[in-house]
């Protein structure tokens, strides 16, 4: 059995500021460990059933997860592929489940002092097929083209909440409770004895089918700045809308991260 698990910084347990997000920030460091042990978390679970294990280091450079902080025989993707897969570079239909560690509530919410959906200081929000999209939203629908069903997200409360409606059955850890600029945290190793139980509860059972895909997807993306969606509308089959927003329909989930790849 193969599990690939996602990992991103701003829904782990106990980070609050932007500062603590990126290089030279202050606590920084204590993220990148909490990151990195919140994952190797999931990973321990997912070894004592034999799987083999991915993971992706989805955040900014994609170089924050501490290899040796993970057991023994996981396998870590760094830095970015080049790839329209972003987040779940690696990713392919040989895999038995995706896992998500790190996440936080999407861009048109108030749930968070981190919320964003993609690059924060590129998108005022994200819509697919009419409803609000966070990251995993488009990151669990490409792993549903796949074939690959999403298993666990664990991050802030308002992306456990989110993601249970999108996806019914999955399973959630929530890391904490944004309110205002402030974040309300569980003990990290609370969280973190709750993630390996889950991904152990999780492997102990037939493991779910994906999601069908829908007939269509339809991306509309609303940029900071209008530039950016007049650049945005000499990508072919991208319909400009006003200013700042443009919409793209595509067949499937990866075909929109096509687009997004080059329109962003």
């Amino acid at each position: 059995m193969k599990i690939f698990i996602s990992a991103d910084i701003e829904g782990v347990s106990g980070i609050t500021s932007w500062d603590a997000t990126r290089y030279g920030g202050k606590g920084y460091e204590e993220a990148c460990r909490e990151m990195s042990l919140e994952v190797a978390a999931a990973c321990r679970a997912a070894l004592k059933h034999g799987c083999h294990v991915v993971v992706k280091d989805g955040h900014e450079d994609a170089m924050n997860i501490d290899h040796n902080l993970l057991p023994e025989g996981v396998e870590l993707i760094r830095g970015w592929m080049n790839s329209p897969m972003s987040m779940m570079g690696g990713l392919d239909d040989t895999f038995d489940g995706a896992i998500y560690i790190g996440y936080h509530s999407g861009a048109w919410t108030a749930n968070s002092p981190l919320k964003h959906t993609c690059e924060d200081y590129i998108y005022n929000w994200f819509k697919i097929n009419g409803r609000y999209a966070s990251e995993f939203t488009i990151n669990s629908q490409v792993a549903d083209e796949l074939g690959v069903p999403s298993l666990l997200v664990a991050g802030d409360e308002g992306a456990c909440r989110d993601a249970a409606a999108e996806y019914p059955g999955i399973k959630t850890v929530p890391t904490k409770r944004g309110i205002g600029d402030s974040t309300w945290n569980r003990h990290p190793e609370t969280v973190i004895a709750e993630i390996e139980a889950s991904v152990d509860e999780i492997l102990s059972r037939p493991l779910p089918e994906p999601r069908k895909l829908e007939k269509e997807y339809t991306m509309t993306l609303c940029y900071k700045d209008f530039q950016r969606a007049a650049t945005a509308s000499w990508f072919p089959g991208v319909k400009k809308i006003d200013d700042f927003t443009v919409s793209y329909t595509a067949e499937t989930p990866r075909e929109l991260a096509r687009c997004r790849y080059f329109v962003g």
